[in-house]
């Protein structure tokens, strides 16, 4: 079972290597919309990590 810091490790590492490995986020040197969106993600999970929520990432009440 992965805990919420598993899930946040590799949120960060499937970040890095988009960009390092993304030849529009290198040639542009500003990120893509994948990047952008594995960003996202990563922010999402470091806040519910935050939160102390159990797992995923934090939902916004509406």
């Amino acid at each position: 079972m992965q805990t919420p810091n598993d899930s946040l490790d590799e949120a960060r590492a499937a970040y890095e290597a988009h960009l390092h490995t993304c030849r529009q986020c290198a040639a542009d040197q500003a990120p893509c919309a994948v990047a952008k969106l594995l960003r996202r993600a990563y922010n999402s999970l470091a806040l519910a990590a935050r939160r102390g929520a159990p797992s995923g990432p934090a939902t916004r009440p509406r």
